[in-house]
């Protein structure tokens, strides 16, 4: 037993301190990036943590009908046991009018990118105190998750 006891001991301190230090004491890289991306005062709440940005969500005038209607399609599979399109809150908030509230480019980080903004986000976090529970990732691709945003602006209209 304390043969057990011990082992064990000896791989739990093992698998700590990591501390983004190498052996010589100075910070990593990898240690540097991390610190950064949990630097709450770095966060960007009009951007959103993740990929998107005005460079690269750029949305037309006009609604792309075939994208809302995939979009439509993604929302009745992934979005809809949690989300109404109306104000009403079910488990998550409404999404009547998030894309008067929101840029595009913080929907699709928020979509595809939900735990560091959980974190990060003040409104986000405000929200979950109403709602109680934290939206999951649901794995969405890219193109996906343009569509889902095609579907948000249609129901804005």
């Amino acid at each position: 037993m304390l043969f057990v006891l011990s082992t064990f001991v000896v791989f739990a301190f093992s698998q700590c301190g990591g501390d983004g230090a190498n052996s010589s004491g100075e910070a990593t890289a990898t240690g540097q990036e991390e610190a950064k991306a949990s630097d709450p005062s770095a966060y960007d709440p009009k951007r959103g943590e993740g990929k998107f940005n005005a460079d690269n969500v750029v949305l037309a005038a006009d609604i792309d009908a075939a994208m809302a209607e995939k979009g439509e399609t993604a929302y009745g599979v992934k979005c809809s046991s949690c989300h109404k399109t109306s104000d009403e809150k079910l488990v998550g908030p409404g999404w009547k009018g998030v894309t008067t509230r929101r840029t595009p480019y913080w929907i699709m980080n928020f979509i595809t990118n939900p735990d560091p903004m959980i974190d990060k986000d003040p409104e986000v976090q405000a929200q979950l105190e109403l709602c109680l529970v934290r939206m999951p990732n649901q794995n969405l691709a890219d193109e996906e998750a343009r569509d889902i945003l095609e579907f948000m602006r249609k129901n804005d209209k």
